[in-house]
C-alpha cells in the first residue's frame, strides 16, 4: 500500500502505521483520515499481520486538525460538515473494531483529535514528557466524532471535566484517569512497545480477537440469563476452535502451541 501522509512497514507478524507530516505536528486532513482507515482495513484482513502499531514521527504524535482542511470546512454547508465529519467517525470505528490488536506509540504530544486516534486504540503506552488536550471548546466546538472512545478511555469523570477546561494535562495524569496504560521514559518507549508486542504475538491470534471482541460487547450489559448464556456459549465455541483445542493440547503436551512454530 502507498501512502502520502503515512508510513507503513511491516516486520515478521507485526505492523506499523506512522503518522508522517511532521512539519504540520501529524495535524490530519482529509486525505490522512482516508488513507488511516484504508491501512487499517487492509491490515486487519491480512493473516501475515498479528498486531499493528500505531506512531508518529517528529517532535508531536498528534495536533489534531491540519489548519488547512479547518480553513476549507469553514465555508462547508451543514450537509458538507456532516459528510466530512462522518469520514472521520468511520475511520475511528475502523481503527476500534479492527480485528488485530492495536498498540498506541506515543512519543510526543497529542491534542485534540489525536486523542480520538489513540483512544481507538486498545493499548496507550506514551512517554514521560507527552502532554494531551482536548482543546476543542476553545474555538467553540465540541470533541463530538471523537467523544465515544475518549469518553470509554478515559472514563465519564475525567471527561467531563477536560472536555469543558479543555486543559493541557501530563502523561502521568493521562496514567492516573485510566486513558494511558503505561507511562515510560522516552528512550523506553520503544523497549516497552516490544515487550507489549511479543505478549501480544505470543499469544492465541484467533483468541486475542475474540478476546478484543469480548470486552467490546461485554461491558456495560447487565448480569442476566441473556448474558450468562451468551459468554457460555463464546467460550463453548472458542474451546472447539482449532486455536482453543490446540492451545489445550499443547499445554497438556509441555510444547509450543502451532501459532509460535511458524
Amino acid at each position: 500500500m502507498e501512502f502520502e501522509t503515512l508510513k507503513l512497514v511491516i516486520e515478521g507478524n507485526v505492523a506499523t502505521v506512522t503518522l508522517n507530516r511532521p512539519d504540520v505536528r501529524n495535524a490530519f486532513n482529509e486525505t490522512t483520515i482516508a488513507e488511516l482507515a484504508r491501512a487499517f482495513e487492509g491490515l486487519g484482513r491480512s493473516d501475515m499481520v498479528r498486531a499493528i502499531v500505531l506512531a508518529a514521527n517528529g517532535a508531536a504524535f498528534c495536533a489534531g486538525a491540519d489548519l488547512n482542511w479547518m480553513k476549507k470546512m469553514a465555508g462547508y454547508t451543514h450537509a458538507e460538515n456532516q459528510a466530512d465529519a462522518l469520514q472521520l467517525a468511520q475511520m475511528l470505528r475502523t481503527i476500534y473494531l479492527c480485528p488485530k490488536p492495536v498498540v498506541a506509540k506515543i512519543q510526543g504530544d497529542c491534542y485534540a483529535g489525536g486523542m480520538g486516534l489513540v483512544a481507538a486504540c486498545d493499548i496507550i503506552l506514551a512517554a514521560e514528557d507527552v502532554h494531551f488536550c482536548l482543546s476543542e471548546v476553545r474555538l467553540g466546538l465540541i470533541p463530538a466524532t471523537i467523544s465515544p472512545y475518549v469518553i470509554k478511555a478515559m472514563g465519564e469523570n475525567a471527561a467531563r471535566r477536560y472536555f469543558l477546561t479543555a486543559e493541557r494535562f501530563s502523561a502521568q495524569e493521562a496514567l492516573r484517569i485510566g486513558f494511558a496504560h503505561e507511562v515510560v521514559a522516552g528512550d523506553a518507549l520503544d523497549a516497552k512497545t516490544a515487550e507489549v508486542l511479543k505478549a501480544l504475538t505470543g499469544n492465541s491470534p484467533h483468541a486475542v480477537a475474540q478476546a478484543k471482541t469480548l470486552v467490546r460487547e461485554i461491558v456495560g450489559q447487565p448480569v442476566d440469563d441473556a448474558l450468562l448464556a451468551d459468554t457460555a456459549e463464546r467460550i463453548a465455541q472458542i474451546r472447539a476452535s482449532e486455536q482453543g483445542r490446540e492451545g489445550v493440547q499443547s499445554f497438556l503436551d509441555k510444547r509450543k502451541p502451532s501459532w509460535l512454530m511458524g
